[in-house]
C-alpha cells in the first residue's frame, strides 16, 4: 500500500502567493543591491512549475525566500494562506548540494525528517520501504553516503524531502553537476514519482530542455534586478518520456517560445 498524501486538492487551489516580493542586500562596495524587483506568482497545488533564468538573477535566492531562509525586503509570500515570516517548516527544500548527512545511512538520511510525533513505527518503515523502492535504492539502506555514486546520493536528497510528504518541494538545481546520462534518468524518476505523489514543485534550473521537459508552467525571469518577464504554460501531455522529449507533441512549441525570450533578454543586455 502506497503513503497516503495531503488529500485530493483543486489545481485552482492556491498553495503559494507571491505579492509584490523585493528583496536587496547591502554589499560593501556597492551599496544596496536589489535582486528580486516586484515579484508575483501564484502557485496552485499539484503545478509543477520550473524557473529559468539568466545567472545570478535571484531564482536560488526566491526558492529561499519562500523557505522563509531569508527574509523579503518588500512584498509578502503567502503558504497556504498564512505569511512566511520564519523558517518555512512545511516545504521540502532540495539544495544544489545532496548535503547528506555522512555519519548517517542512505535509511537514516531518508528517515531523518519523519517525525517520530506525527509516524508510527510502521508507518515510518512503510514509508521508507515505499520511497526508497521509487527512487530505485532498494539494497543499499545501509550504504553510507561515501559509498554511493552521485547520482544515487542525488536521489537520496530528492526521497529525504518527499517522504515526509510536504505539500511543496523546492528544487534548486538538483541536477546541475551531473552528467547528460545520470541528468536525465534522474528527471525520468522525478516524473514518476511526481505523477503519483503529485506534490507542488518549484524547480530551479539553467537547463531550457529540463525547463520545458519537466513542467507545467515555466516562469522565466529577467536579468538582475529581477522580476518575472512571462510564464509560459507547457502544452504536452502526461506522462511524458524523457528520452523522448523532442519528438513529443508540444515541445517545440513551448521551447521555441521560451528560447525566443531568452534570445531577446541576452540581445538586451549586450546591447
Amino acid at each position: 500500500m502506497e503513503p497516503t498524501g495531503h488529500g485530493a486538492r483543486s489545481r485552482d487551489e492556491l498553495v503559494i502567493r507571491i505579492e509584490g516580493v523585493t528583496k536587496a542586500f547591502q554589499t560593501p562596495d556597492r551599496g544596496r543591491l536589489t535582486t528580486l524587483d516586484n515579484i508575483s506568482l501564484n502557485v496552485p497545488y499539484g503545478q509543477f512549475i520550473t524557473i529559468v533564468g539568466p545567472s545570478g538573477c535571484g531564482k536560488s535566492t526566491l526558492l529561499k525566500l519562500i523557505a522563509g531562509l531569508t527574509p523579503t525586503s518588500g512584498g509578502r509570500i503567502l503558504y497556504q494562506g498564512a505569511e512566511v515570516r520564519d523558517l518555512n517548516t512545511k516545504v521540502g527544500y532540495v539544495p544544489q548540494e545532496s548535503k547528506l548527512f555522512p555519519w548517517l545511512t542512505l535509511e537514516e538520511n531518508v528517515a531523518f525528517g519523519l517525525d517520530s510525533k506525527r509516524y508510527s513505527r510502521e508507518e515510518r518503515e512503510r514509508q521508507l520501504k515505499y520511497f526508497i523502492a521509487l527512487a530505485g535504492l532498494a539494497g543499499f539502506e545501509n550504504y553510507y553516503p561515501s559509498q554511493l555514486s552521485g547520482g544515487m546520493s542525488k536521489r537520496a536528497s530528492i526521497i529525504r524531502a518527499l517522504a515526509y510528504e510536504p505539500p511543496v518541494i523546492l528544487m534548486d538545481e538538483p541536477f546541475g553537476p551531473l552528467d547528460a546520462q545520470t541528468r536525465m534518468v534522474l528527471q525520468d524518476e522525478l516524473l514518476k514519482i511526481w505523477e503519483q505523489k503529485r506534490q507542488t514543485i518549484l524547480f530551479v534550473t539553467h537547463d531550457l530542455v529540463e525547463a520545458v521537459a519537466l513542467a507545467d508552467r515555466v516562469v522565466v525571469m529577467t536579468h538582475r534586478p529581477a522580476h518575472i518577464m512571462d510564464v509560459i504554460d507547457v502544452p504536452m501531455k502526461r506522462p511524458r518520456n524523457i528520452f523522448a522529449i523532442h519528438r513529443q507533441e508540444g515541445f517545440d512549441e513551448a521551447y521555441t517560445r521560451l528560447w525566443d525570450i531568452f534570445r531577446h533578454e541576452l540581445h538586451i543586455k549586450t546591447q
